[in-house]
């Protein structure tokens, strides 16, 4: 039960950066549904080994390549997905930041315990 109501925070994250971010769009709470599940997969499944694979340039940068990881991956999935649309890199960085903190502030909120 926890995983689906943590599925469906992230899809409502989603909405949120669309509304705050113009250049990011997604067209229905359905198509953020899809693209919060495919972003799980995303992150779950190719975000380690990029994160392994660049460990060199995230040691020389202490760590700030992350959010680059994350942006590509963002905007991979914008590209990817037809109903959730990211404009360029630089949306998906801010874009990418705001769903982190949207998604973890409901979390905090929504969730027992604060996970």
């Amino acid at each position: 039960m926890s995983l689906l109501l943590v599925w469906v925070i992230n899809a409502v994250a989603l909405l949120g950066v669309a509304y705050f971010m113009p250049s990011i769009h997604v067209a229905s709470f359905w198509s953020a549904l899809i693209a919060a599940l495919v972003l799980g997969l995303v992150n779950t499944l190719i975000r380690p080994v990029l994160v392994i694979l660049t460990l060199p340039v995230t040691l020389l940068t202490l760590g700030v390549f992350i959010l680059v990881i994350n942006a590509l991956l963002f905007w991979f999935v914008g590209s990817i997905l037809q109903g959730f649309q990211v404009a360029s890199f630089g949306s998906a960085f801010f874009g990418a930041l705001l769903y982190s903190i949207i998604s973890c502030l409901l979390s905090w909120l929504l969730l027992p315990g604060g996970k």
